[in-house]
């Protein structure tokens, strides 16, 4: 077994802000999408669509902490996204693993969801 995607459902405004996060973040490519009955995008890593985009006016904002914590991406350039975030303001948490020689980056993308960012054998060389 294996995840497929993710699914973010938002307000069209906040998908286009969504998405723009996801490309530049975490360089995915938007690409084919098969038509649906509501607009949306499938944005691209290599091959798969690894995150969904849907326009929704039925999902909201939470006003707590939702059951599902994060969601977790290893990828590699560390120094390369800490840049990203801090150009868009991003506020992130970063953690360093000895034991298995991993980097870690925790922060919320515009719609609030929360997302890691792990990086194993890189360090982070910019000042924080």
């Amino acid at each position: 077994m294996k995840i497929d995607h993710i699914n973010i459902s938002a307000p069209l405004p906040l998908l286009e802000q969504v998405r723009a996060f996801y490309c530049q973040v975490f360089g995915l490519v938007e690409n084919f999408r098969p038509k649906f009955s509501r607009k949306g995008y499938w944005l691209y890593a290599g091959d798969s669509p690894l995150v969904h985009l849907m326009e929704s006016d039925h999902h909201h904002a939470c006003d707590k902490q939702p059951y599902l914590d994060h969601v977790a991406f290893q990828l590699s350039g560390l120094n390369a996204v800490v840049a990203s975030l801090k150009s868009l303001g991003v506020e992130y948490r970063l953690s360093y693993l000895p034991e298995i020689d991993m980097t870690q980056l925790f922060f919320k993308d515009p719609a609030g969801n929360g997302l890691e960012a792990n990086f194993i054998g890189e360090k982070c060389t910019r000042s924080e």
